[in-house]
């Protein structure tokens, strides 16, 4: 069954800046294995940040989780709070339109 997680960061870390550690660090999420689509938001009110990641499988979704990856998100970005939600998807809106299509 394919997974959600996301991830909502606030940092003190003024937005250019922490715009550029997001592009900086992009490339490495492309190799991440069994992730099918990163999605980057702000919260516009906070300026928080969050990454929606859809991942082909729950075991995919874990191995990325303990991964040096994932565990260097707060420090990369100066977190002051991290909250993570992990999802199980039920069914698309529209089934045949990405990031996860029937």
């Amino acid at each position: 069954m394919s997974s959600i997680l996301f991830v909502r960061v606030k940092s003190d870390l003024e937005m250019r800046e922490l715009e550029r550690r997001l592009l900086e660090r992009r490339p490495r999420f492309r190799e991440v294995p069994g992730l099918v689509q990163k999605v980057y938001g702000r919260d516009p009110a906070t300026g928080d940040m969050c990454g929606i990641y859809f991942f082909e499988s729950q075991a995919a979704l874990v191995r990325f989780r303990d991964s040096e990856l994932a565990k260097t998100i707060p420090s990369a970005y100066e977190a002051t709070d991290v909250r993570r939600e992990v999802y199980e998807v039920l069914y698309p809106l529209y089934p045949e339109r990405g990031p996860i299509a029937e």
